[in-house]
């Protein structure tokens, strides 16, 4: 029995190097939108948002690079219809009001949530929404119009700071443009009239008033 035993032949390698392998394989083959969309998201994973690519110029013009080429594979696709409609989450941005905001919320007591834009093309509705978890939330109504297959007109027409029992409505402000200059089922890369970039991905849940 001992001999039998020996000689039996060696187990199959674990399948968890079979699909290592798998992963390796598909990583080679995938297309150039997949392989650049990967390479920006890598870029900005660890940059909380924005705030650490503030301090870091080379850092910022390696994502800036990046978005370039997302733009250029974008370029002939229109991303201003109904699939714009949306909850987007905020993953990163150089918008500087926003980045304020995220970084010296702690100085009131609170940290900055999900930043988000709600949009509804249908509707011709975007709201730019700041939220103060458990109850705060910091949003900006404003009006949109589709001026091309990829920007987007905006006129910011209210705003409001709200908290668990309180509302301070705040005076419109301001208006301009954004276009997206990619967008897929996950993620969207826009610039804006200002020369900033952000990059958004669907929320996993709807946000209303």
């Amino acid at each position: 029995m001992a001999l039998a035993l020996s000689a039996s032949p060696p187990p199959p390698p674990p399948l968890r190097s079979r699909r290592g392998a798998f992963r390796t394989s598909c990583s080679i083959f995938a297309n150039p939108a997949q392989r650049a969309k990967r390479s920006l998201l890598e870029l900005i994973s660890d940059e909380d948002r924005g705030l650490r690519t503030q301090k870091d110029a080379t850092k910022r013009d390696a994502i800036v690079n990046a978005i370039e080429s997302m733009a250029v594979i974008g370029r002939s696709s229109i991303t201003t219809g109904d699939s714009l409609s949306a909850t987007w989450r905020l993953l990163w941005t150089t918008e500087k009001e926003q980045l304020f905001i995220i970084e010296k919320a702690g100085l009131f007591g609170t940290t900055a949530g999900d930043i988000l834009q709600v949009i509804d093309v249908k509707k011709r509705i975007l709201n730019n929404v700041i939220t103060f978890p458990p109850d705060g939330v910091f949003f900006v109504r404003s009006d949109i119009q589709i001026a091309s297959p990829q920007r987007v007109n905006f006129r910011f027409n209210s705003a409001v700071l709200r908290g668990k029992n309180w509302e301070l409505p705040l005076p419109p402000f301001g208006k301009g443009w954004f276009e997206n200059v990619y967008m897929d089922g996950d993620i969207r890369v826009a610039k804006d009239i200002r020369g900033d970039y952000l990059i958004v991905d669907r929320a996993p849940y709807g946000w209303k008033e």
